[in-house]
């Protein structure tokens, strides 16, 4: 079974596009300190778009590769098998993330009257929950950007800009409640940007641990639970949160408009 050994240049560019991913919660933050708020139907229709991205790269070119990465270390047959298995352990794996630290940034707004009515003190432990909880969800949102970047960028550079779009509304989430306690911008703008950072830490612990055992087999586990993650993420949150917003049809125009998008993109990529 051949071990690959990736590029210097390789892992500092999948490195680099999964820190671009993770900062977009800084924009968030600059969203909630600079600006009234954003558009409730773009965010809405951004939010579908990102979902509809995400679906349709991890079920067309993501478990395609650990399919391809499984067939070329095992046989066709068994690379089917082990790819579509390695894709449910994703599932279970964010799914299980998801029981223990639950995400709460759809649950927080910028009009939200709760925000207004309790106490500084209180609405600072509520961003400090949320904090952690959404730096939680973004360590395995990291890891599928930098392998799937690592594994080939005209996958993981899509995937990528529709991570970079999900976490605008986490660093919303974030900046709110700390903006609110304690009257601080930097702070506020601070704590959603620390939250993104866990992107490319979640990325650089996982290239750690795995570094010295990349092989096809490798390859197709990490590609297979990287598609069932983002899936689970598309379904459990993006698009719940984006009909929450719209207030028509920006949901389906969104997930459509996301599918088609990252669609010729990968047709464009080929080329």
């Amino acid at each position: 079974m051949q071990f690959y050994e990736p590029s210097t240049s390789a892992v500092l560019v999948a490195l680099a596009v999964t820190l671009a991913a993770g900062l977009a919660t800084g924009l968030g933050g600059l969203l909630v300190v600079f600006a009234r708020g954003p558009n409730p139907r773009l965010l809405a229709f951004g939010l579908a778009f990102a979902g509809g991205a995400m679906v349709y790269v991890s079920l067309t070119e993501i478990f395609s590769k650990s399919v391809a990465s499984f067939t070329l270390a095992y046989d066709a047959r068994l690379g089917f098998t082990y790819a579509t298995f390695a894709f449910l352990a994703g599932v279970l794996l964010i799914m299980g993330i998801d029981m223990i630290v639950p995400n709460p940034h759809d649950t927080l707004a910028a009009d939200d009257p709760e925000l207004r009515e309790h106490n500084r003190e209180y609405i600072k432990r509520v961003g400090l929950m949320t904090a952690v909880a959404i730096t939680a969800h973004n360590f395995p949102e990291g890891l599928a950007t930098f392998f799937a970047t690592l594994g080939n960028p005209a996958v993981g550079m899509p995937l990528a800009l529709a991570i970079a779009i999900h976490n605008i509304p986490e660093g919303i989430a974030i900046a709110i409640p700390v903006y609110f306690a304690t009257g601080n911008k930097g702070y506020a703008l601070g704590a959603s940007l620390a939250s993104g950072l866990a992107e490319p830490v979640g990325a650089i612990i996982g290239f750690g641990l795995l570094s010295s055992f990349l092989n096809d087999a490798v390859f197709g586990v990490v590609f297979g639970v990287i598609a069932g993650v983002m899936v689970f993420l598309a379904i459990d949150e993006l698009l719940p949160a984006a009909k929450r917003y719209a207030k028509g049809h920006e949901t389906v125009y969104g997930l459509v408009s996301g599918m088609g998008v990252l669609a010729i993109s990968l047709v464009l990529f080929k080329w």
